[in-house]
């Protein structure tokens, strides 16, 4: 009898093609990020979107809300190339895009893509005017476009009327059941506008974002039975912290265990001081533990228990880590294949060798009262055994060592 493991297979959607980056379901999950600086600030927006992209950001949104956030988006454009920095920027628009992508076109044409907010377009006849124009922009710029809708600044006369609609059932729902619903509606309905008006149906994105970690999951999944175009996922105000984390997680990988899902962002509130690099991180850790991607090699070590009172095994864990994303950067550029590594360092004998032969190379310290010896296991053989106040420089010795043997090199030999 067999136990199948991974996530179902990806939901079917277009490829849609974002600055040279794709999106859907032929291509890996994609990570975005976004800024919190003022747009205006050149200088400043540059250096933010360049520490999202190191950290491993795969798109970066920006806010475009004023006319001199729209004329500074060249600038940074112009300053992140001159960085060697290729990410794709995504502009972010509410009530003013209209008039901004027209006042500045050199803004329209080097953002990747447009994000609008059909709740935050304009109301009655103007919403339909505003709305078409910058679906004509995005056409005539041959921009793709991320219609998101949000739960708190959804399209209030769609919301009454469908409101109006659920009162008028013999058994009417609930306002939660409803507001869900107008969000999808939303979505589904300025998708099929927008290609009325001529958006090619691979250059649109969904997103229906809400707060509460039940309300997305299903808000998702009716949004995936109803269309085919890719989806981007994340809760629109996640929080602080391990609040955030969680909230984020638990939302998103139920959708991504079945499939649903192309690209995500993880809205974490940082911090004060904290770097903004931090819901990149979260963002490629969900991935990769799911096992959809790999970004950097991963550290398995155990928690520790009474058996383990001395810290030297939380000391090595650590200085493993900091070793391996140290040293990634050269290893990304010289041997193909690394992030995939997998690495443990566990702290006794229970568990200890058994986790280090599943790893490609692993670790099994003493616990308290055993040998003061650490067997090395590599590719599930043991191939060493450690000893002595050099066990942690010649561990990482072992480590480097693997990879130059393992993963190929793309670079010519010296």
């Amino acid at each position: 009898m067999t136990v199948p493991a991974g996530p179902a297979g990806r939901r079917a959607t277009p490829t849609v093609d974002v600055g040279g980056v794709a999106i859907g379901s032929e291509h890996p999950v994609v990570v975005q990020s976004m800024t919190n600086t003022d747009t205006a600030d050149a200088k400043g927006t540059a250096q933010q979107v360049a520490e999202l992209w190191r950290a491993g950001s795969e798109l970066v949104r920006i806010t475009v809300n004023t006319l001199e956030a729209a004329q500074a988006v060249p600038e940074i454009r112009n300053r992140l190339d001159r960085m060697a920095c290729s990410v794709p920027l995504v502009g972010d628009f509410h009530y003013n895009g209209h008039t901004l992508l027209q006042q500045v076109p050199e803004c329209a044409d080097v953002l990747a893509k447009y994000r609008i907010n059909p709740g935050n377009v304009g109301f009655g006849r103007k919403r339909d005017e505003q709305f078409a124009t910058i679906i004509e922009l995005a056409i005539r710029h041959d921009k793709p476009v991320r219609i998101g809708v949000n739960w708190g600044s959804l399209d209030q006369e769609l919301l009454a009327r469908l409101m109006d609609e659920n009162a008028a059932l013999p058994k009417p729902g609930d306002a939660a059941m409803v507001m869900r619903e107008a969000l999808i509606r939303s979505a589904v309905d300025s998708a099929a506008q927008a290609e009325e008006l001529g958006l090619p149906h691979d250059r649109i994105i969904l997103s229906c974002k809400v707060s509460d970690v039940q309300d997305l999951i299903a808000v998702y999944r009716a949004l995936a039975e109803r269309c085919d175009y890719p989806l981007h996922l994340g809760l629109t105000e996640a929080g602080m912290g391990s609040k955030g984390i969680v909230s984020s997680t638990a939302a998103m990988a139920v959708l991504l265990q079945e499939g649903i899902g192309d690209t995500i962002r993880v809205s974490l509130t940082p911090e004060p001081g904290q770097s903004r690099t931090d819901e990149v991180t979260v963002a490629q850790q969900m991935l990769q533990t799911m096992g959809m991607r790999a970004f950097t090699p991963m550290v398995t070590a155990c928690p520790g228990c009474g058996r383990t009172t001395s810290t030297f095994f939380q000391s090595l864990a650590m200085d493993v880590q900091n070793y391996v994303r140290d040293r990634m950067p050269e290893w990304k550029r010289r041997y193909e294949g690394v992030e995939s590594l997998s690495l443990a360092v566990m702290g006794c004998v229970v568990n200890g060798p058994g986790e280090s032969r599943h790893a490609d190379i692993g670790i099994s310290l003493p616990g308290t009262g055993e040998a003061p010896t650490a067997p090395v296991f590599i590719d599930g053989e043991k191939k060493a055994t450690l000893r002595g106040e050099s066990l942690t420089t010649d561990f990482l010795d072992m480590i480097e060592d693997y990879v130059a043997g393992r993963y190929p090199n793309r670079l010519p030999r010296d």
